[in-house]
């Protein structure tokens, strides 16, 4: 286990369970620990799309309608499992998606003008 994984998970173990909250200073402390674990997550993303920009050949590889559908579908059904309602999944990833897309684009252009 990498360094920033050992501090994510340290700090997601100190956060109260939703359910044992009593007080909103509980549930901020939660909700500030999963957005600290969101942010290393999403910029380990991050990190995997400078690796689809420099790999991808060209740059009209970088958009994939099928494999967007592909990712939606799979979040869809991990939601579904762990209760997160579709209708926050979704959109969220869609634009997760969408803005990833966009920093390919750019890496990409970067990468190799």
């Amino acid at each position: 286990m990498n360094e920033l994984s050992e501090r994510v998970l340290a700090d997601l173990e100190r956060r109260p369970e939703p359910e044992a909250c009593r007080a909103m200073t509980e549930v901020r402390a939660g909700v500030d620990a999963l957005d600290r674990a969101l942010v290393a997550v999403l910029a380990e993303r991050v990190r995997y799309m400078d690796a689809a920009a420099r790999i991808k050949p060209d740059r009209s590889a970088v958009r994939d309608e099928d494999r967007i559908e592909d990712v939606v579908t799979k979040v869809l059904a991990a939601a579904a499992r762990d209760g997160l309602p579709a209708d926050v999944a979704e959109p969220v990833w869609r634009l997760l998606i969408d803005r990833c897309i966009a920093y390919e684009l750019q890496a990409h252009e970067r990468l190799h003008g």
